[in-house]
């Protein structure tokens, strides 16, 4: 049995702005996105993680700094950096730039999933280097509970390559700012049993409630 537990990283501020951020951009999170991952943290730090894997980019790696303080065993993994979105990376989404965004993705959803962003990668380019991380993954049966944190587009494309759906069908897995998806390893296939599970936010909101 393996577990995984896959986050996407907290907010940064681009991501409040709506600026495209990808590979290229190593952004990090602001105080938001700060308040996410503690509040991450305070909810599953009692899972006794044997492997944190992040991507190269600094966004994932303070999302999880709270349980790499704790000694826990850490490694970057070029395979969970986000999607590169070309000329496209930090530049804010225009009504032009969202046109041309929703042409690419309706594109990925026909199937030609080969087709890259201009100036950037496809996602069968991501699912490629994403495929090197898996095989390092699955030749470490001793790293049974896993923190995985990673970028949104990567996410969606990584939950493909574990639950063996086509690519194009990426989109059916929704994400948000520090998101969970738990997926369980039964020695066979991978369940999703968390699915964009934001439980661990609501006292965020709580909190902001009752300062307004």
């Amino acid at each position: 049995m393996k577990t995984l537990y896959i986050i996407r990283h907290g907010q940064t501020t681009h991501n409040l702005e709506g600026i495209v951020q990808g590979s290229g951009i190593d952004s990090d999170l602001n105080h938001t996105g700060q308040m996410q991952a503690q509040a991450f943290y305070e909810t599953y730090q009692h899972i006794p993680f044997d492997k944190i894997y992040t991507s190269n980019l600094k966004r994932t790696q303070q999302s999880v700094t709270q349980f790499v303080q704790k000694g826990i065993p850490t490694e970057s993994h070029h395979g969970l950096n986000e999607i590169n979105w070309g000329h496209k990376e930090g530049r804010k989404i225009t009504p032009e730039e969202d046109v041309y965004y929703r042409e690419m993705l309706e594109k990925w959803r026909k199937g030609h999933t080969h087709i890259a962003i201009e100036g950037g990668e496809s996602p069968q380019d991501v699912a490629n280097r994403q495929k090197e991380f898996l095989e390092v993954l699955m030749q470490r049966p001793e790293e049974q509970n896993v923190l995985i944190a990673m970028h949104g587009r990567a996410l969606r494309i990584f939950l493909t390559l574990l639950l063996n759906y086509e690519l194009k069908e990426m989109d059916l897995f929704e994400h948000t700012n520090l998101c969970l998806y738990q997926v369980n390893y039964t020695g066979s296939m991978f369940v999703i049993t968390k699915h964009n599970d934001t439980q661990h936010l609501q006292k965020l909101k709580t909190h902001s409630t009752q300062k307004v």
